[in-house]
């Protein structure tokens, strides 16, 4: 785990920027609220809103961005003073929580926008229990969102906005689906039912600290889809928190809420959150259970208990995301997986149509950035089949053939990637044999989606052949080769899990 967050490509040092003006960001948040002078609790829900607004606005173009951060405020102050003003109304503040976790989920069909905004929403009721809000607090809390909403903003958009040099990327849409058959309904209901599980059970645990048991529920189910994804999800946030409530024991408690010290650790803090975000959840969680537990010795409340009372409340968040996935209206891996790997092979087919046109002499086809998303569209298969590949799954036949299919997957990749870089050269251009090898590999890539036998030349390319021949023919053999995985019956690797 420790060589997957450090030795993990960084290309562009994108992560590395990214953790860095974060730490900038947030920095200059909780100081503009300083100045205001604003409370401690006007401090942190600044700190929050800015780190918000910076780790979870994703939309593919800067405009976007700058748009989804604009509207940040519109949906987290309603919701903020919801919160504040039911205060003093379990019942009704309960059942608004939950309501606001539907919609919060449930805002994912309308892709990274409305998922920002769902965060938002979630996060700002969730920091307003954190802080004991009440009304006479809205007009400072007010004050922080938006001068620490507008300070992020001045960093990622103004300072140091590295994306204006970054192609966008391709974001590929979630798989579709109406009413109870989109995955997105399936969720919202989802991670109502579990919240509403982790609502009731973590006020028995703690009548003060419940809602860490409703916000490990919600983040269990961020960037999930399928069942396995989301117990995977759960067991990486429970054992993040267990490792970071072991450091904070060793480092938060003996600062005893020390602002100096307590600053520049939840710098660190802030660092390693967004530096390890993209390539271990254990990690990200080991940090911000640590962040959690030096804000709470700000507050003067941070001890060994409380820390035990955190992992108590996150134990009962996972439990409740878990049941929710298995009894209500689960999505299996299968189903999600077979989705993502069909959208993959149709990538491949226009890929391969497009480079026949460029091979044929057509100046307008360009197969290139087929490639970008068919690398995206590959991430999303990985992210969907790791339930099948995690250390931890017994059954070791699913494990061999999941291993597999995304070995063959690779394959293409790499096939595809040579083919382009091949087609993209004048000289390869108008030679009819490879044309009709690319109507090969789309003959293939059809009857691997239709259920029918893919017919391959056993021989290949002679040898001294064009490189583009020998790119279709290993793009044949790895289409040909995953036959036989996907087309396996109910109850194998692929199937149920």
């Amino acid at each position: 785990m420790l060589k997957r967050v450090f030795m993990a490509p960084d290309p562009g040092r994108t992560r590395l920027r990214f953790a860095a003006r974060a730490v900038l960001g947030i920095a200059l948040a909780v100081a503009l609220c300083g100045l205001a002078g604003h409370s401690l609790a006007g401090a942190v829900t600044g700190g929050l809103a800015a780190l918000l607004a910076l780790f979870t606005v994703t939309d593919a173009t800067v405009r976007g961005q700058a748009v989804t951060t604009a509207l940040l405020p519109a949906v987290g102050l309603p919701v903020l003073t919801a919160a504040a003003e039911l205060h003093d109304h379990p019942v009704a503040r309960d059942l608004t929580f939950l309501a606001v976790v539907g919609a919060g989920v449930y805002a994912r069909r309308w892709g990274p926008r409305g998922h920002s905004l769902g965060v938002f929403a979630f996060m700002t009721f969730f920091v307003a229990q954190f802080l004991h809000a009440t009304t006479d607090q809205l007009p400072q809390l007010y004050v922080a969102v938006l001068l620490s909403v507008l300070a992020a903003a001045a960093v990622r958009f103004g300072l140091w906005c590295y994306e204006r040099r970054l192609p966008p990327p391709a974001v590929p849409a979630p798989p579709g689906g109406s009413g109870l058959a989109r995955v997105t309904t399936r969720q919202a209901i989802q991670a109502t039912a579990g919240a509403g599980f982790a609502l009731v059970v973590g006020q028995l645990v703690s009548g003060q600290r419940w809602y860490w048991a409703v916000g490990a529920t919600w983040w269990i189910f961020v960037n999930t889809t399928s069942r396995g994804e989301t117990l995977v999800r759960g067991f990486r946030r429970l054992l993040g928190t267990v490792i970071g409530i072991a450091i904070g024991l060793l480092v938060a408690v003996p600062v005893h809420g020390d602002p100096a010290v307590t600053a520049a650790l939840a710098a660190v803090c802030v660092f390693g959150i967004f530096y390890t975000a993209a390539v271990s959840y254990t990690w990200m969680m080991l940090w911000v259970t640590l962040l959690a537990g030096l804000l709470y010795g700000l507050l003067g409340v941070l001890g060994p208990g409380l820390l035990a009372l955190r992992l108590a409340e996150t134990g009962v968040g996972a439990l409740g995301a878990a049941l929710a996935v298995i009894l209500v209206l689960p999505v299996t891996t299968h189903s999600v997986t077979d989705a993502w790997i069909r959208r993959a092979l149709g990538c491949v087919h226009a890929c391969a149509v497009e480079t026949a046109q460029r091979l044929a002499g057509a100046v307008d086809a360009d197969p290139a950035p087929r490639v970008a998303e068919l690398e995206q569209l590959l991430a999303r298969v990985r992210l969907s089949v790791a339930p099948l590949v995690h250390p931890l799954n017994p059954m070791l036949g699913r494990k061999r053939r999941a291993r597999h299919v995304l070995a063959l997957l690779d394959d293409c990749a790499r096939e595809v990637r040579g083919l382009v870089a091949v087609a993209a050269d004048p000289e390869a251009s108008h030679d009819a044999r490879l044309a009709v090898a690319c109507g090969r590999v789309e003959a293939a890539v059809e009857a691997l989606t239709e259920g029918r036998d893919i017919a391959v030349h056993a021989d290949g390319p002679p040898h001294g052949e064009p490189a583009a021949l020998v790119h279709l023919h290993g793009l044949e053999r790895a289409l040909s080769e995953l036959a036989r995985p996907l087309r396996a019956p109910s109850g194998s690797p692929l199937v149920g899990a």
